[in-house]
C-alpha cells in the first residue's frame, strides 16, 4: 500500500502532501521534513530507493525522482514492488506534462484540485487505479467538462432573475 506521495522543491517547500493513512497535522510536518531531510544529504549519483523505517515504521520503503526543481516521492510499505513504484513517479510526471504542456512547480502552486484530481486517478486510497497516462488524461478531461458544465448552470430561473429589472 501506498502511505504518501509529496511534491516538494528543491528549498523542502511542499507542494503537493498526500498521506493515506490519518496523521495529525503536526506529525506530517514532521515527517515531510524527515523526508527532506533525508533527500538533500543524498549525492545525486545513488540510488533512488530507501528503506525510511526510522520515519514511518517497520518495512516502509520511499522512491523519489529530482526532476528540475521539483522531488516526487512515493512513500510504500513491502506489498508494493520499488521499480514500479519508480514507474508510477514516471506516470504521474508524464500526465502532468500534458496536463499543464510541461509543468513546472507554479502549475503545482495553483492548480491545486487539477493536481489531486491526476492524483486521484492514478492513486485512491493508498492503492494504484491507473498506470496509462492516455487513461488519466481522458478520465481528467471528462472531469473539466463536466465543472464547466456545471459552471454554466444557473441555479435561478431565468423568469426569477429578471424580475427586479422591471
Amino acid at each position: 500500500m501506498i502511505k504518501a506521495v509529496m511534491m516538494m522543491n528543491t528549498q523542502g517547500k511542499p507542494r503537493l502532501a498526500k498521506f493515506y493513512d490519518y496523521l495529525p497535522v503536526e506529525k506530517q510536518q514532521e515527517l515531510i521534513r524527515g523526508v527532506f531531510s533525508v533527500l538533500c544529504s543524498r549525492p545525486e549519483n545513488v540510488s533512488n530507493f530507501l528503506e525510511i523505517e526510522s520515519l514511518f515504521g517497520p518495512d516502509s520503503r520511499l522512491v523519489y525522482k529530482h526532476y528540475a526543481t521539483l522531488y516526487f516521492v512515493l512513500v510504500f510499505d513491502g506489498s508494493e514492488n520499488e521499480l514500479a513504484m519508480l514507474d508510477l513517479i514516471q506516470v504521474l510526471v508524464e500526465t502532468l506534462d500534458k496536463c499543464f504542456s510541461n509543468v513546472c512547480e507554479l502549475d503545482i502552486v495553483f492548480n491545486y484540485s487539477k493536481m489531486h484530481a491526476v492524483l486521484d486517478e492514478i492513486v485512491f486510497g493508498g492503492q494504484v487505479l491507473e498506470t496509462s497516462s492516455a487513461e488519466v488524461m481522458k478520465a481528467v478531461e471528462e472531469i473539466s467538462k463536466l465543472e464547466a458544465a456545471s459552471n454554466s448552470i444557473s441555479l435561478v430561473p431565468k423568469s426569477v432573475s429578471g424580475w427586479r429589472g422591471r
